[in-house]
């Protein structure tokens, strides 16, 4: 049993060198899907029931650097989507700048051999690390693509989906 968990854990895809940079590139382009939306439009517009983007925003900001901190300190968090990030769409790219450079920091601190560890994010969500990290990436295509949807009704293109430089 312990040389199945020894290969199991030592199984890679691609390096976490590559999967930070994965990451980063789908942070890039929201980044420029928050810029795309005109300030007022970035806090109020939405559509079927959906969150302003700006509300959707914050749940990314609310599980990006905290649940990396957690992965990194064996901390348990309170999962907080509802901090204040500022009252203009400058402020939240400017809060969104300084979360992917900690991401950095953050990242750096991860040994490889944890990737495979069992862990629990803010005292519910149970994965492993690299699960959780897929989640953070899934959750943030999952919301861009509303971001997406409100540019369109707002008459505004969106960025090339698969540019993430």
């Amino acid at each position: 049993m312990e040389n199945t968990i020894k290969k199991q854990t030592e199984a890679q895809v691609i390096t976490p060198e590559q999967f930070l940079e994965h990451y980063q590139g789908h942070r890039r382009l929201t980044r420029r899907v928050i810029e795309a939306f005109p300030e007022n439009e970035f806090f109020n517009h939405s559509i079927g029931g959906m969150r302003p983007f700006a509300e959707m925003t914050k749940e990314l900001l609310a599980i990006a650097v905290p649940g990396l901190t957690e992965i990194v300190s064996g901390k348990i968090g309170d999962f907080d989507e509802n901090r204040d990030y500022g009252k203009t769409k400058a402020q939240f790219l400017e809060k969104w700048d300084e979360d992917t450079e900690k991401i950095n920091e953050l990242w750096a601190q991860i040994p490889e051999e944890r990737y495979q560890e069992h862990i629990t994010l803010f005292g519910q969500y149970e994965g492993t690390v690299q699960s959780s990290i897929l989640y953070f990436i899934d959750n943030e295509i999952h919301h861009r693509g509303q971001g997406y949807v409100y540019l369109r009704t707002l008459d505004i293109e969106p960025p090339f989906f698969y540019d993430r430089s």
